[in-house]
């Protein structure tokens, strides 16, 4: 097993057909249970190392049904149904016979077509630039290098900033090669769009969240790297809000979308 600590958090043992183990890592704790990113990478990781997997993943969509618990824990990886290049699976996290966390993904074979970027990266300074950023709220956020361009949380905002965009670059800290699994959690690295509106701390979190996946896995070795990254809500409103985000490589091609639904309290 790698000593990458993201490595380590992300194991599964297979113990069953269709059913593997996993244990929760206080490198990637939150607010209440792991950093979303991370079970959201776990979910994925069950589909990536089984043995009837077809393709590469698509989308994935994650509904947090409840908090994730210190200790064991199973991951339930059932293929619902399998085509001839696309593949579709539901996926289970329990903890005492309990789903605290359920997920969707499609999987496939991608093959050689038209290929159109329409969204291009927007401009932002070179990472090297730019200095990384302590974030030390929780634990999981020093498993990861941020360079802000703009968008800081619970920092003063500029009166000519957009109210809740954030733009910066970001990688697994320490480094590590870029796959499928990384990339799904890096999806997840904006704080809560409520953070920038009041430029304080606001309890939240996730509710769902489905990641649009843009690129093999050999394209993502290629990207390894920092990755650019845009988030913006477009309205906070009775309690939810929403988030857009997108993650550029570092020569502008675009990886991964991701839209989430997000509680905030009042």
């Amino acid at each position: 097993m790698s000593s990458h600590a993201f490595d380590q958090a992300i194991a599964l043992t297979p113990v069953a057909p269709n059913l593997y183990k996993g244990s929760t890592s206080d490198a990637f704790k939150n607010m209440v249970g792991p950093f979303g990113g991370l079970t959201a990478a776990i979910l994925l990781n069950a589909v990536l190392q089984h043995p009837e997997r077809l393709g590469d993943p698509v989308s994935l969509t994650v509904n947090f049904a409840g908090p994730v618990a210190d200790g064991d824990f199973e991951v339930e990886a059932t293929p619902l149904r399998t085509n001839r290049s696309t593949q579709h699976w539901l996926l289970l996290q329990k903890q005492n016979g309990e789903v605290v966390t359920s997920a969707t993904a499609f999987f496939a074979n991608r093959r050689e077509t038209l290929s159109e970027q329409q969204l291009a990266a927007p401009q932002a300074p070179a990472p090297t630039s730019l200095q990384r950023v302590d974030l030390s709220i929780r634990n999981w956020f020093k498993q990861y290098d941020f360079r802000f361009v703009r968008g800081v949380p619970f920092s003063r905002r500029p009166e000519d900033e957009p109210e809740t965009e954030s733009l910066l670059w970001v990688r697994d800290y320490p480094e590590r090669a870029l796959d499928f699994a990384s990339l799904t959690a890096l999806g997840d690295v904006f704080a809560p769009r409520v953070f920038l509106l009041r430029q304080s701390f606001t309890p939240s979190g996730t509710v769902s969240m489905t990641h649009y996946f843009h690129a093999t896995g050999e394209e993502l070795l290629q990207a390894s790297g920092f990755l650019l990254g845009q988030a913006r809500a477009t309205r906070l409103h009775r309690n939810y809000a929403d988030q857009i985000a997108h993650l550029w490589s570092e020569d502008g091609v675009l990886l991964l979308t991701s839209t989430q639904s997000v509680y905030f309290k009042e």
